[in-house]
This record gives C-alpha cells, sequence and structure tokens, in this order.
C-alpha cells in the first residue's frame, strides 16, 4: 500500500494526474483506513482533473475516517455545489464552519450556495460579516453585492460592484456584475461605459470582449454585436469564444453559418459544455437540408454528453432533454432529471420555453396542480424583475367610444398562430374596435400574411430587436383598454412583457393552451370545452367564447390540396392509422395504446408524417415501442416531411391524437383532409383542444374519457371501413357549417366577449 502512495506521489511530481488518480483510488479502496491527508490528496486531484462525482464520492468515504477534519468538509462542499446539489453542501458548510469559526473559506463557500439557492437575506448576512473582517476584499464586496441585488436593492448592490473594482481593477467578475446589472435594468449606455472602463483596466480581456459583444445585442443593436466580433476575427482567428459569440448573432438568420461557427468553437475548445450544447441546439433547429439527419446529429451529440450530466445546468438539461424528446428516447430523458426538479429548475432560470414540454408529461392531477405551480414561480420571478421598473403611465386618452385592443404575438404572419387568429383582421368592427398588433419575429421581411394583417390594423408594431421593458413601455403608450398575448412562449414571442402590466386588462389566447404564469393576466380566453373542469388548473378568469376557441379561415383552410374521394382502406384492404404531431407530445403511453388499437384492426398500419421520418434513431426507438407491445416494425411508415405535408394526409384513414397533450392544428388539418381524429379529453386546457374541434363538427363518440375508451373508440372506427369511408367524404362539408367555419359569426363572438369584459 505505501507503494501505491509512493507510485502516487512519483506520478505528481512527473505530472501524470490520472496516474496518480489511479494509484490513490487503489490505495484507499484496498485499506479505506487511510489517514486524512491521503483523501485529501486524492480529492484536490479529482477537483482539479473536473471529476467531481468521483471527489464528492472519496471525500464523504475520507470524512467516514475523519469526520471532523475542516478542509475535507469544505472540500467536500464545494464538490456537492459542482454537482448542483447545494442543498446537501449547506450542511456540510455549516460542520467546518462549527469546527472553525474564525475560518473564512467554508463560510465564503456557505454564502456562495446560499445565493444559489436564492437565500439572499442569508447570504447578506453571511458576507455582511465577511466584509466586516476584512472591508478589504474584493470577492466579498461582490458577493455581498449579489445577495443585496437578490433582495431587489439595486443601487446599494452596485456600490459593493464598485468597490470590489476600486480595490482590485482586475476582478473580472465585479466589472461583469455592474455591466450585467446595469443591461438587466434597461440601462445600456451605463452598461457600455462601464465595459469600457474594465477594458482599459484590462486591455483584451477574453470576457470582457464577450460581455461586450452580448451587451450589444441586449440592447437592442445586432449589428453592433457583429461588427465588433467581426472586427476582432481576424487578430484572433482561433479563439473559439468569438465563434460561439458570432453563432449567436446568425442562430434566427442563417442556422447553417452559425454552426459553423459553432463546429469551430468546439473544434477549438472542446471540454467548454456550453459551445457543445449551443451545438447541439443549433443541429436540432436546423431545418435546411436533411431536418432529420441533422436531428440525428443532435441527438448523437447529446447522448455523447450524458457522461457529463452532472456538470449540466438549466440551459443544458432542456436542450439535451428536448433532443431527446425529439428521437422519443424517453429513458435518455429520465437520465436528465424528473418533472418536478426539471420543471421547477426551469421556472426559477427563466426557461419558460421548457414548460410548454412539460405538458405530455402529466400523469396524474398532483402532476397538473404541479405544473401550473411551475409556472407560478416563473411568473414571480419576472413581476418582481418588472416591479423594480414599472412603465410610465400618460395621461388618459380621450374617450372616443371605441375599444383599443392589442394583439401581441411574433406569429401573426404565415405560421398556425396567423391562420386562426386571421378571422379578428377580416372581421373588425371598426365602429367598435380600434386595433393594434405587436411582433417581435426577427424576420427579414414580412410575408402577405403579415402584409395583410398590418392593412387591417390601426398600428402593426414590428420590434424584432426591442428589449421586454422597451416593448412594454412602447405598448403602454398606445393606451390599450386590453391586451391579448397569443404566442405563448414559443420563438421570438415575450410574454413577460405582460408582466409590466403594459394594459388595463389582460387576456391569453391560442399559442399556449396553459396559464402563462403570470398574475397580472387576468383572463383565459377558452370556450365551453377548452374551458378546465378544475378551478385549480387555471390562474385567469375565463373569458368565454360561445362556440369555438378558434375558426377555419377560408383564406388558410382551401379546397386544395384536395382530400382524396376514396379512403385509403378502400384501396389497401388494411386501415391505417397516423399523427402528425410533433414528437415531444408522444409518450410511452401514447405509443402503447396506438399499438394497442392496431392490435385491434388486422393489419393495420401507422404513418407518422414528420421531418423526424429521417432520423435512423427516431424510425428505431418508435418501431422498438410497437415491436414491444407485439406489433410487427414493418406496419409503421414514416413520411419525412414538414410544411407539404397536408397531401400525405391522403395515405392516412384515421388520425390518432396525441395524450395527454393533444393537438391543436394537427388536428384541424387531418380532419380538414378526411382523416378523422380520435382523441383522449382530459381536466386541462391542453388536454382538451381536439375535444373542442370535435364537439363543434358534432363528433363527441371519438373523444373518449379514459385510455380504454379511447383505444374501444378507435378500434371500433378502425373496423368500421364504411364510416371511414363516409366521415372522409363529408368532413370537410361538416366543418365548413360547423360554429369553426361560421367566421364571421365566431369573430364578432370574440369581440363581443372582449367588449364585456372591457365595459365591465
Amino acid at each position: 500500500m505505501t507503494d501505491r502512495l509512493a507510485a502516487a506521489q512519483a506520478a505528481l511530481n512527473a505530472g501524470q494526474r490520472d496516474d496518480a488518480i489511479g494509484h490513490l483510488i487503489a490505495a484507499v479502496d484496498e485499506n479505506p483506513v487511510r489517514p486524512a491527508p491521503v483523501y485529501k490528496a486524492l480529492v484536490t486531484q479529482l477537483y482539479l482533473a473536473d471529476r467531481f462525482a468521483e471527489g464528492e464520492h472519496y471525500a464523504a468515504m475520507g470524512l467516514k475516517q475523519a469526520p471532523r477534519d475542516y478542509d475535507l468538509l469544505n472540500t467536500r462542499g464545494v464538490l456537492l455545489r459542482k454537482l448542483r446539489r447545494q442543498a446537501e453542501a449547506v450542511p456540510v458548510f455549516e460542520q467546518a464552519i462549527k469546527l472553525q469559526p474564525k475560518s473564512l473559506p467554508a463560510q465564503q463557500n456557505l454564502g456562495n450556495v446560499l445565493l444559489d439557492l436564492n437565500s439572499a437575506a442569508r447570504a447578506e448576512s453571511v458576507f455582511s460579516k465577511l466584509v466586516r473582517l476584512e472591508p478589504r476584499n474584493a470577492e466579498f464586496q461582490r458577493q455581498l453585492g449579489r445577495a443585496l441585488l437578490k433582495l431587489g436593492r439595486l443601487e446599494p448592490a452596485l456600490i459593493r460592484f464598485r468597490q470590489a473594482v476600486s480595490l482590485q481593477r482586475n476582478h473580472i467578475d465585479a466589472w461583469m456584475d455592474i455591466a450585467g446589472t446595469l443591461t438587466e435594468e434597461f440601462r445600456g449606455a451605463e452598461a457600455e461605459e462601464a465595459l469600457d472602463k474594465a477594458l482599459a483596466a484590462n486591455p483584451g480581456n477574453q470576457r470582457l470582449l464577450e460581455a461586450k459583444a452580448m451587451t450589444f445585442r441586449r440592447v437592442g443593436t445586432p449589428e453592433r454585436a457583429e461588427a465588433f466580433l467581426q472586427s476582432l476575427l481576424p487578430s484572433n482567428p482561433d479563439a473559439a469564444w468569438l465563434h460561439y459569440q458570432l453563432s449567436v448573432g446568425y442562430a434566427d438568420q442563417d442556422r447553417e453559418r452559425a454552426n459553423t461557427h459553432l463546429e469551430t468553437a468546439v473544434r477549438l475548445d472542446p471540454r467548454r459544455l456550453e459551445y457543445a450544447i449551443a451545438l447541439i441546439e443549433g443541429y436540432e433547429r436546423n431545418r435546411k437540408g436533411d431536418e432529420g439527419a441533422n436531428i440525428e446529429k443532435a441527438y448523437q451529440l447529446a447522448r455523447g454528453l450524458l457522461a457529463r450530466k452532472g456538470e449540466f445546468n438549466e440551459a443544458a438539461n432542456k436542450i439535451v432533454w428536448e433532443t431527446m424528446g425529439r428521437v422519443c428516447d424517453f429513458d435518455g430523458q429520465d437520465l436528465i432529471g424528473d418533472f418536478r426538479s426539471l420543471g421547477r429548475g426551469w421556472a426559477a432560470n427563466n426557461r419558460h420555453t421548457a414548460l410548454m414540454k412539460q405538458m405530455p408529461k402529466v400523469r396524474s392531477d398532483d402532476d397538473r396542480v404541479e405544473l401550473i405551480e411551475q409556472h407560478r414561480i416563473w411568473g414571480r420571478e419576472v413581476e418582481e424583475a418588472a416591479a423594480r421598473r414599472p412603465v410610465k403611465r400618460g395621461a388618459p386618452r380621450a374617450p372616443d367610444g371605441k375599444i383599443r385592443l392589442g394583439f401581441m404575438s411574433s406569429d401573426l404572419r404565415q405560421h398556425p398562430v396567423g391562420y386562426f387568429a386571421l378571422p379578428l383582421f377580416e372581421h373588425i368592427d371598426p365602429a367598435r374596435f380600434e386595433v393594434y398588433c405587436y411582433s417581435y419575429y426577427t424576420g427579414a421581411e414580412a410575408d402577405g400574411m403579415q402584409r395583410f394583417i398590418t392593412s387591417k390594423v390601426a398600428g402593426y408594431r414590428w420590434w424584432p430587436t426591442i428589449n421586454t421593458g422597451e416593448a412594454a413601455q412602447r405598448i403602454a403608450d398606445d393606451q390599450l383598454d386590453m391586451l391579448i398575448e397569443l404566442g405563448g412562449s414559443t420563438h421570438m414571442n415575450k410574454p413577460e412583457v405582460m408582466a409590466y402590466r403594459p394594459a388595463r386588462l389582460q387576456a391569453s389566447w391560442l399559442g399556449y393552451p396553459h396559464s402563462i404564469g403570470l398574475e397580472a393576466v387576468d383572463y383565459f380566453v377558452c370556450d365551453p370545452y377548452i374551458a378546465p373542469t378544475d378551478p385549480r388548473l387555471l390562474i385567469e378568469r375565463p373569458l368565454m367564447l360561445p362556440h369555438a376557441w378558434y375558426p377555419l379561415s377560408p383564406s388558410s383552410f382551401r379546397d386544395q390540396p384536395a382530400a382524396a374521394v376514396e379512403a385509403p382502406v378502400a384501396r389497401n384492404g388494411y386501415v391505417t392509422f397516423g399523427t402528425a404531431n410533433q414528437p415531444y407530445k408522444y409518450t410511452r403511453e401514447s405509443l402503447q395504446a396506438w399499438a394497442r388499437i392496431m392490435r385491434g384492426c388486422e393489419g393495420s398500419h401507422f404513418l407518422f408524417i414528420r421531418p423526424e421520418g429521417s432520423s435512423a434513431s427516431f424510425r428505431d426507438n418508435l418501431r422498438r415501442a410497437f415491436e414491444a407491445e407485439g406489433v410487427a416494425g414493418d406496419r409503421i411508415e414514416f413520411e419525412a416531411v414538414r410544411g407539404a405535408h397536408l397531401p400525405h394526409y391522403n395515405r392516412m384513414d384515421i388520425s390518432l391524437d396525441t395524450f395527454p397533450q393533444t393537438g391543436g392544428t394537427t388536428t384541424c388539418e387531418s380532419m380538414w383532409m378526411g382523416a378523422p381524429c380520435v382523441s383522449l379529453k382530459g381536466p386541462a386546457p391542453y388536454e382538451r383542444l381536439s375535444f373542442s374541434v370535435l364537439s363543434s363538427l358534432g363528433l363527441t363518440e371519438l373523444c373518449a374519457d379514459t385510455v380504454d375508451g379511447y383505444v374501444e373508440a378507435a378500434i371500433a372506427l378502425g373496423n368500421d371501413h364504411a364510416r371511414i369511408g363516409a366521415l372522409r367524404a363529408t368532413l370537410r362539408d361538416r366543418m365548413r357549417a360547423s360554429p369553426l367555419g361560421q367566421v364571421e359569426a365566431w369573430a364578432t363572438g370574440f369581440y363581443d366577449a372582449v367588449e364585456r369584459a372591457v365595459r365591465g
């Protein structure tokens, strides 16, 4: 054993860390009763090698031998923090402090962990004490500033940050805190001035240069960011951070160019997890070329990073988890985390977009209520930030008898939200309403639908680079009676604008079938079918429409492409089920139900109309899921297509809805093309979208209350070939004649509901 320790020391002297670690691990595994210095040496080397999980394991082993060793306790706490197990780190640091109350490292580390946990008051107490003990310690001043900032004490926090840089001009973290705080408060000019001072004191510092580019973007001048970064590139061609930042600027406009820079960043700095995660997202979102192949590249890269999941932050969790979902790797998603911890982590870190993909993961009423709470967590954080910088209210506008109504969405263009909202702009009553639209779409130019909507409204405000606070102020300047948010948290939308309450009344509708999470949103627009059965599942008050949740505009639901007169089953001799819903809505339970349905319809096939269909992993995972339920994989078909998908419904007899989150656009499209949808309804709005459509069409027999009922309804229809044919022949006319197709009456009902709310 002594030989092991001697070999470890020799390896360290030779700079061979991995060999030294191997010898030390062997020594303590052979005989755990080792003195504390052996464990401290091993744990230190594991920490330096970024092997945090192993380091924590051996620190815990060492503490069994030396439970009162201050250094081992402190190091174990640091490792727990690295592993994002902050709650476990707190008592470890507290134990160390009891052993050596005058030693400062564990106290500082405790303060850092308390900041991580948002225990700002306790953190302030810790760092106030440390500042009293060492007033010229720049880091203690900075951390006290961070605690004050979390407590909403902005100016005292900035004083502490500035004190830190006056004590230590090269304290980059403190400079970053100054610039970041000022940027968050929309004090962009001051942030730029601070960064210029920081760079004067620290010429060429990478982090400060990077922060300057990010500040340009965040204050709404992305062109300045690109020009600045491009000016640095000739003299820094191998700077990984520079390629990464260039990719950020190109991501929305030129995904392939962005990915090229990301690939360079990863090649230059392969250990930087942030760059690899960004490349996964870049591949996954790239719709050029073979989209399925792009998704496959993202998935394989994500799988390769799972060994480092202990290092993932909330952004990494989100991107890897969502990438696993694109190919239905449910086991991979489970490795990332559970429903509650992931959702709360995303909510607390302003990852609202991830919460939409939590909807398919609910399994019980407790989960549904938990998802509401996750949205509230996000909402409280956002509303607290908005309260620190409220919008300014002008003098009330002169009454003219009209209601000034605003719609906020970056999807009022060629997009499903635009398709369904279009009748509202086709049938405005100018005697009653003055309508405004607000969009943050980053596209280069307006498409035909956006131009049409612009021609119909009093103002179409298109602000692709505006920040949240400025958008709220400009909307407030329009003095709306009601603002309705349509986009939810999908890409390029800004639901957080609603936290500033720029309008007297606020509502959400269409783009997000769930409460957004803000107390500042007064109403959730719904119909009698989508309204939740449990009042706990809605934060807002229902703003009830008389019939359907949305209509089918003739401009969007046109005669072409035509629905085939003959049902596929008549040609094939077997029924073809299918879906065009996004894979994030698929679950183990829905796949099992689909397989049960196929077993109940002899020889049936299933068709996935999805761009993921050209991903080998997507195909393999789905075929394995069906085969596990006794359905041969060769009965599963794929059509890898995006956009031009409607004609492929002529290969589908019956559309099987996803659950618990049901389809919306896909339900309407499949039925418009003659493929009736069988659905399962639940208590929450996102579980009732298809139920609303089917109710409007008088086809509630196709919507079940239980999984067994869903399976039975689909099997009954699948084995009734005459009924399939009759529905295909009549569905389009039935939709036109239903409340879905009465678009002018629907628009009148919508505006009537708004007027009732506004007039009170």
